[in-house]
């Protein structure tokens, strides 16, 4: 009797948050009902997931089928074992992830963290992961921004899949200057010693790292060069967006 009041009581709480923070399309904002996918009918027909050809390194989309390595992979020698992205570049998802991280629209880390478990569960049994990790933001954004959208996008992911999520695991020491705002050689400096090894239960020999956006692979690299002095033996990645 009790653990059904309790039921009806998370419900009715449920119903009221809802009616409060209305759930939102990921791509386009519009308010959706508490049923759907996170996302609008219009939006989801417009959807377009990352296919073949792709590269076999970073998982970017590939213009050209004849190829297997973006123009990046075949030029630098990343840290990382392999990594897959959702979706390419696209204005709709840039402005969704922006808005994930910087006008308070965690809600959204839920619908890509549900659509990595539902595109990549062979990628990820064939990779073998044993654990999951969000890369970590510094405690003073981490502050101010309230979550960790790669660690929401984790769990979500963790949860699908049925694979445990270590969100500190890792951590970042280091304050860096936003990506965005900087090129390919000013990124791998801007993260030098940024991260550090968290805590870790049982010594791991694969793990799969799990992020917003992936572009020159800065971020996964130094993650990666951390993990390998850890003793971790194959790590690879997964983000919402890959591009340029």
């Amino acid at each position: 009797m009790r653990q059904r009041a309790v039921s009806i009581f998370k419900k009715g709480l449920s119903g009221i948050l809802d009616l409060i923070y209305p759930k939102r399309c990921t791509m386009c904002d519009c308010t959706v009902e508490p049923s759907d996918d996170l996302i609008c009918p219009s939006c989801a027909k417009k959807l377009r997931f990352t296919a073949d050809p792709f590269c076999l390194k970073c998982g970017k989309q590939l213009s050209r089928e004849e190829s297997e390595y973006c123009s990046d992979c075949e030029k630098k020698v990343h840290a990382f074992d392999a990594g897959r992205s959702l979706f390419p570049y696209s204005d709709r998802v840039i402005k969704s992830l922006y808005r994930l991280k910087y006008s308070n629209r965690p809600g959204y880390a839920a619908f890509y963290g549900m659509k990595m478990a539902l595109v990549f569960p062979e990628v990820i049994e064939k990779w073998g992961v044993q654990v999951i990790m969000p890369v970590p933001l510094h405690k003073s954004r981490l502050k101010v921004r309230g979550y960790n959208q790669a660690a929401l996008m984790a769990r979500a992911l963790g949860a699908g899949v049925g694979i445990p999520v270590v969100e500190d695991g890792l951590i970042r020491v280091k304050k860096t200057r936003p990506q965005r705002l900087l090129d390919a050689p000013a990124r791998q400096d801007n993260l030098k010693n940024a991260f550090k090894i968290g805590r870790f239960d049982v010594k791991l020999k694969t793990v799969l790292l799990v992020d917003d956006i992936y572009t020159t692979g800065s971020t996964i690299d130094e993650v990666c060069r951390v993990l390998r002095q850890a003793g971790v033996k194959e790590i690879y990645f997964l983000t919402a967006a890959a591009g340029c």
